[in-house]
């Protein structure tokens, strides 16, 4: 086998193929044998010279795609270092080649595609400047045979795809730019080519489809023109459309053409004659095979996966078309009953189509109704404003306005809305099914914990899924828009669905849920009238329900029902006291529920009812003697006696809320304390015993009973924040003496029995507690407004107690949680105790530090609250930092470097924005200062050398715009002339006499030419004359950089890449806010529990 290897001689290409054969059909050590020799093989410098041989006189086809890939690897690297006569040479021998495959005989596809794929990659190289022609050629040989001129079409469509679609991160952008616009300027030939077929022989199935395939690549770059003075429109809408092996492409082309940016065209008339002529003749030529109203959802479950697939297609072309041109059917429908009655059928097709029980077209389908109805809402406000604004009726502008604070408020009455001539009065029977359709399909929101699995059983949701809660959102947002169209249709829909819920006629899971979660949805849409009225009728529908129906998991739906939609509706529940009250009476009732999941929901919704209303809870209400949150802890054992555990503490956290929530301080505490009756009881009972005799807490469930009262108080502390003072201050002192005596049973246990004691149940019961105190501690922290005036009560007491216990235990029994609350104990109060801070980096900092770099995975969450605690150190008390010996500073130094190299996301970006802190701390600092210089001397150029290393590891590139942000620092501290003394002794090669920018540039180049030996000189220096050029321009910055990060990956690249940058911003976080303020100023699209209070 290791023949091959020597390439001083002529390749054997029998034994390759032996090889080969034994590689793909051997087994055992001949076939490892025949992985080692074909990879050695593979990555011989030198192969490449062998793949014209292989691809000759190889009778194995394996070989022959091992050679293409060999030639695939030196196109995609070193193209550009070869000689120009071996360039043309292997490329001519490639064209060749393929045309040879496809004129033969013996046609192998899979070798043509892998062949075409290799061209299509020297193509990318040098088209058009070193192979201006090749358009021109390709057309030209297209006519020498239909096999070639098939393949042409497919090299032509790879192309395509390449460079518009694919570019990305392959490419540099102004390498991708040149090539857009090179291919842009041949459009026609290819246009031409591409019509000429289409509009020949009808007979040549085979070449049409490939044509059209290509057609399809390029119709989102052709100029306008090419598609409407041809008559390539008609070719697609009415010859192809109707034969089935080419209706599902031409409806693709369609599709496309629908899409098409026309601003610059869309005024022509003849343009306007030609959109709405091609819609109509496209819809008669679907009407030939598929007539409306011919019930599509049965169609597609019987129908094979090609009309499936048409289906899918065809749900796309009317949605892109009638998103793109349906006010055009519009307008012209206002003088033209056809136009008008075209516009119709297309909706009544998307009707069809959106009740097919498939998610993926239904998502397309709704997608556009999302814009239909959202269209249609900004109609109807657009029309009553401009009437309003243009009467001189005093009451009409009044009207207007009251209009436009009703949408806020909820939907406007219908009646009111005929007086206008409104788009949706057009559409006003398409919308009524559409609403049923939507209620009938909507998807479960995240809310409801209780479902029924595949096997038809009521269960517990434990895992979301985030496609179908996007899905929720969508439904939510079309059916609030269609209620604000006309509320008394979509009221009158789900009433008449509860009605047959309880008549039986409707009765399923399926369709109980679909049409509460309906009912949720559009909280906030209707009216308060219409509103309370909707509300009584369907929760007192749905509590006969409940009665009426027999079997734990009917009730148990139902219950969920009742749960969410209560919970969604806190508008109502506050303006109705007693319902309210009935409705937290109901949910008490329900957590005595023993079905798996009610319980959970019945917390749940109690937390998020209580969150929105949790005023009327801790006030009077009429005709009672006290607020009911009194009554509500004085029975709390009765209501949480059947919960499990952590529902408990979901229970204590909900009263936490309205806690907290009360002004008056001494009715506050008074709540508090009635609220910790039983646990301070237990803890009282449980510190005397084991502080008595702390052998007890070996006992696992002794220690499980700890750390249980200790959550509890957590839970309370959660909600009830810095008015939980008190309570803590009643358990802290027990609660360190608590964790005093853990840590010496946890260490007794680890000098008996080594570090595998930290894995026994007993020690992790142990560690449980420890963890809950501390978790305790942090929260109570994070949320005191007065924690200042705790320090010497609450702080020190705590630092003492944690740190030398964290500092001597093992790393197995260090517990990452005291990371966490010393990171928050600096964040709140580090600036006002430096020496505790000094105090939390010796404990810590070091022994942390060796447990993290032996490798970078152990200790997961440990590394992640360290590094939150750096940070936390660096931005509040970077003075502190500044005291370190110069050796445990190095420490600190080096430990952000060692986060650059984490594959962890959060642990790099976290390191990154230390490490871009400590360089703006360091820039405020007076620069004459010799700690200043010394860290300029030390570490600049480390950090440069660092921040270059994980930038060109693929491994690192989720962490590129941090990367980039600390490098553009780092550069810019130099050319802005921030650093006043020298740098230059800091290099390995000083350079006498040298500028600090002359230096950093020199050593920069020196450093990217050895690391990386494949660019040119010519092409760093264009790189690095940029870069420092641009170091005040993030854009254009980021924009080098990525490029840079592209063209490494070849040899022999163009140095003119990086004097051009087209730099694509999304600012996905700004549109995101202004879509959130735009839904909120209409009813009912906002989430209650997504308002702020």
């Amino acid at each position: 086998m290791e023949g091959i290897l020597n390439f001083n001689e002529a390749l054997d290409i029998s034994l390759l193929d032996q090889v080969v054969n034994t590689f793909y059909s051997g087994s055992g050590e001949q076939q490892k044998q025949a992985q080692v020799v074909l990879t050695q093989f593979q990555g011989h410098p030198d192969a490449w010279q062998k793949a014209d041989q292989i691809l000759q006189n190889s009778s194995n086809p394996q070989s022959k795609f091992i050679a293409l890939g060999i030639l695939d690897k030196l196109i995609t690297s070193k193209w550009k270092i070869l000689p120009k006569e071996q360039r043309i040479g292997i490329r001519n021998f490639i064209a060749g080649m393929i045309i040879s495959l496809c004129t033969s005989g013996n046609v192998d596809k899979n070798l043509i595609k892998k062949s075409d794929l290799t061209l299509v990659q020297i193509l990318k190289q040098d088209w058009p400047a070193e192979w201006p022609e090749f358009i021109t050629e390709i057309i030209q040989s297209s006519q020498s045979s239909e096999a070639v001129c098939q393949n042409n079409l497919t090299i032509l469509t790879l192309l395509s795809e390449e460079i518009f679609d694919f570019s990305s991160e392959q490419m540099t952008q102004a390498k991708a730019m040149k090539l857009k616009t090179a291919l842009t300027n041949e459009f026609k030939q290819i246009f031409n080519l591409c019509f000429n077929i289409l509009s020949g022989d009808a007979s040549k199935d085979a070449l049409i489809k490939t044509a059209l395939a290509c057609l399809l690549r390029y119709i989102q770059w052709i100029p306008p023109s090419f598609i409407f003075e041809t008559d390539i429109i008609n070719l697609l809408s009415k010859n192809f459309l109707t034969i089935e092996s080419t209706r599902s492409l031409a409806l693709k082309c369609l599709t496309e053409i629908s899409n098409l940016d026309l601003s610059s065209v869309i005024g022509n008339v003849d343009v306007q004659n030609i959109l709405s002529t091609y819609f109509k003749q496209s819809l008669t030529s679907i009407n030939s095979f598929m007539p409306p109203n011919n019930n599509l959802k049965e169609i597609y479950l019987t129908s094979n996966n090609s009309t499936q697939a048409f289906l899918h297609d065809f749900a796309m072309f009317l949605t892109t078309y009638l998103s793109n041109h349906r006010v055009l059917l519009e307008e012209r429908g206002l003088s033209n009953q056809e136009e008008k009655e075209i516009n119709l059928t297309a909706h009544s097709y998307l009707i069809d189509l959106s009740r097919i029980n498939e998610r993926e077209l239904f998502k397309i389908c709704l997608d556009y109704w999302n814009t239909f109805s959202k269209d249609l809402f900004d109609d109807m406000q657009s029309q009553i404003s401009n009437n309003a604004s243009n009467s001189n009726n005093t009451l009409m502008k009044l009207k207007n306005m009251e209009f436009q604070v009703s949408t806020q408020q909820g939907a406007p009455d219908p009646q009111y809305l005929m007086q206008y001539p409104l788009k949706k009065h057009i559409y006003e029977d398409l919308c009524a099914s559409l609403r049923i359709i939507i209620i009938e399909n909507m998807a479960k929101p995240e809310e409801v914990l209780i479902v029924e699995n595949d096997e038809g059983e009521i269960v517990r949701e434990f895992v979301k899924e985030s496609d179908t809660i996007q899905l929720y959102k969508s439904e939510k947002q079309a059916l609030v828009y269609l209620t604000h169209l006309n509320v008394s249709n979509t009221e009158n829909i789900m009433v008449n669905k509860l009605s047959n819920q309880l008549n039986g006629s409707e009765w399923s899971w399926h369709n109980i849920n679909t049409l509460c979660w309906a009912i949720g949805s559009i909280s906030g849409a209707m009216s308060a009238s219409f509103e309370k009225s909707f509300i009584v009728t369907v929760i007192r529908d749905l509590l006969v329900l409940t009665e009426q129906k027999r079997g734990k998991d009917n009730k148990a739906v139902v219950a969920s029902n009742i749960m969410y939609v209560v919970g969604q509706y806190p508008r109502f529940l506050r303006a109705h006291w007693k319902f309210l009250k009935t409705v937290i009476a109901k949910l008490f009732e329900f957590m005595h529920e023993k079905h798996e999941g009610v319980q959970d929901m019945a917390c749940d919704t109690f937390f998020k009812i209580v969150e929105k209303c949790k005023r009327h809870f801790i006030t009077v209400q009429d005709k009672e003697t006290e607020p009911y949150l009194m009554n509500i802890i004085t029975n709390i054992s009765d209501h949480i006696c059947d919960l499990e555990t952590q529902q408990v503490h979901s229970f204590y956290r909900t009263c936490g809320i309205m806690i907290a929530d009360e002004n008056n301080e001494s009715q506050r505490e008074a709540y508090l304390q009635k609220l910790m009756v039983f646990p301070n009881d237990a803890w009282t009972q449980i510190c005397q015993l084991c502080l008595s005799d702390p052998t007890m807490l070996t006992n696992t469930e002794t220690a499980a009973i700890v750390s249980n009262i200790v959550k509890t108080n957590l839970a309370a502390c959660s909600s009830i924040g810095t008015f939980f003072k008190s309570q803590i201050l009643y358990v802290h002192s027990d609660m360190f003496k608590m964790y005093t005596i853990v840590s010496k049973l946890i260490n007794d246990a680890v000098a008996k029995d080594g570090d595998i004691a930290t894995k026994t149940p007993k020690v992790r019961a142990l560690r449980s507690i420890k963890k809950d105190i501390l978790k305790l501690m942090e929260a109570y922290i994070s949320k005191a407004n007065d924690i200042q005036q705790n320090i010497a009560i609450l702080i020190n007491p705590l630092l003492q107690t944690v740190l030398q216990d964290y500092f001597q235990n093992v790393p197995d029994a260090k517990d990452a949680e005291v990371l966490k609350c010393m990171a928050t104990v600096v964040k709140k109060v580090g600036g006002s105790i430096p020496d505790g801070v000094i105090l939390i980096l010796q404990s810590v900092f070091e022994c942390t530090l060796d447990m993290i770099t032996k490798d970078l995975t152990n200790y997961p969450e440990h590394r992640v609250e360290f590094y939150n605690l750096l940070k936390q150190i660096n931005a509040k008390c970077f003075n502190a930092l500044l005291q370190l010996p110069p050796a445990a500073f190095k420490l600190f130094i080096d430990s952000i470097f060692w986060a650059f190299k984490h594959n962890n996301r959060d642990i790099e970006v976290c390191g990154l924005d230390i490490a871009l802190e400590v360089i703006e701390h360091i820039v405020k600092l007076p620069q004459n200062n010799e700690f200043v210089i010394n860290f300029y001397q030390q570490y600049y150029f480390t950090f440069i050398s660092e921040i270059f290393a994980v930038m060109t590891d693929s491994d690192h590139k989720s962490g590129f715009s941090s990367q980039a942000a600390v490098l553009m620092k780092l550069i810019a501290i130099v050319e802005n002339g921030v650093i006043k003394t020298s740098i230059v002794a800091a290099g390995p090669d000083a350079m006498e006499g040298a500028s600090n920018h002359d230096y950093l540039y020199a050593y920069m180049g020196n450093m990217l030419t050895n690391a990386l030996p494949n660019l040119s000189t010519e092409q760093i220096i264009s790189f690095l004359q940029s870069l420092v050029k641009q170091c005040n321009s993030p854009k254009v910055f980021n924009g080098l950089l990525r490029d840079f990060l592209v063209q490494i990956k070849e040899y022999g690249g163009d140095p003119a890449d990086y004097l051009y940058v087209e730099e694509v911003e999304i600012e996905k976080q700004r549109k995101q806010q202004a879509e959130m303020m735009n839904a909120a100023r209409i009813g009912g699209l906002v989430k209650p529990s997504e308002f702020e209070d």
